[in-house]
């Protein structure tokens, strides 16, 4: 439960319970939760929301219309909801919204959204944003998501649960990253990573196969592995036209499976799917 500081007697009571450093400055109009830990020099602005058990450790600064949940950590110099770096933003009230258990380490940077992207950037649970990882505006971030130092991200990025980015690479406004997939280090990505894929990092990066570690970490079958090797192959390293190819993989694949979900998330792709590199072997 959420208790604004300048509220009646039980929030003064609520509030006893969290621990704010006396150099912090806290906004009155400013909702915190219990158990809420602030620490030396952070800044935390009146239309922000902490949830129950979050530690600011110092120097963080939280602004514009945030909600964070539950358990969240903030390493020291993070910026969190200050306006977009997009020209076109011109004040608008959107919000950046956080969930629950996620770790945000040093100078991280996570924008709001736009009103030409949905007004919301959302960030969802159990997720590790390393130092310096920048979230722009309309992103969206599901669960389980590992970003590595310097990681970035263009406006009105999507990506899945589970997915990884490596260090330093840096990912195209509109695109999307999908389930379980794993990008390595120095990547520049500019177009759709397809879920359940490795990407080989550095100059020119490009699909080597599927994310076989990661797939097998998380439970798939040996069926699984099957299934979805035969549609990579058909669709991402065969030949020929892409509906026809398209056509086939639904006829290969049911309902409700992995490798369906690979099919139709190629089928939707509107900014082209990332190669594979002939050169690498499968």
């Amino acid at each position: 439960m959420l208790w604004n500081l300048d509220g009646n007697a039980d929030a003064k009571g609520k509030r006893m319970s969290c621990q704010i450093h006396p150099t912090a400055i806290v906004a009155s109009g400013a909702k915190i939760g219990d158990k809420v830990r602030i620490g030396p020099y952070c800044v935390v602005d009146e239309h922000v929301e902490i949830g129950d058990d979050c530690h600011l450790y110092s120097h963080v600064v939280i602004s514009g219309h945030t909600r964070i949940g539950c358990r969240n950590r903030f390493f020291p110099f993070c910026s969190i909801g200050h306006e977009p770096q997009d020209l076109k933003y011109h004040g608008e009230d959107s919000v950046v919204v956080i969930g629950d258990d996620n770790t945000i380490r040093e100078n991280v940077t996570i924008n709001p959204g736009t009103e030409g992207g949905g007004m919301l950037t959302r960030i969802g649970n159990h997720n590790l944003l390393m130092a310096y990882v920048h979230i722009a505006h309309d992103c969206l971030l599901g669960n389980r998501i590992v970003m590595a130092n310097c990681a970035t991200l263009a406006g009105h990025v999507s990506i899945d649960d589970d997915a990884i980015i490596g260090g330093m690479s840096a990912i195209h406004q509109f695109l999307r990253v999908g389930r379980l997939a794993m990008i390595g280090g120095m990547s520049g990505i500019v177009q759709d990573v397809p879920p359940y894929t490795l990407t080989a990092g550095g100059y020119r990066p490009g699909l080597v196969g599927l994310n076989a570690v990661g797939l097998k970490r998380h439970g798939f079958s040996a069926s699984d592995m099957r299934d979805l090797k035969e549609v990579y192959r058909l669709l991402l390293q065969g030949t020929g036209e892409l509906q026809s190819r398209l056509e086939q993989a639904y006829a290969l694949t049911d309902e409700d499976t992995h490798a369906r979900h690979l099919v139709d998330f190629v089928q939707s792709a509107k900014r082209g799917i990332t190669p594979h590199r002939r050169e690498q072997r499968n």
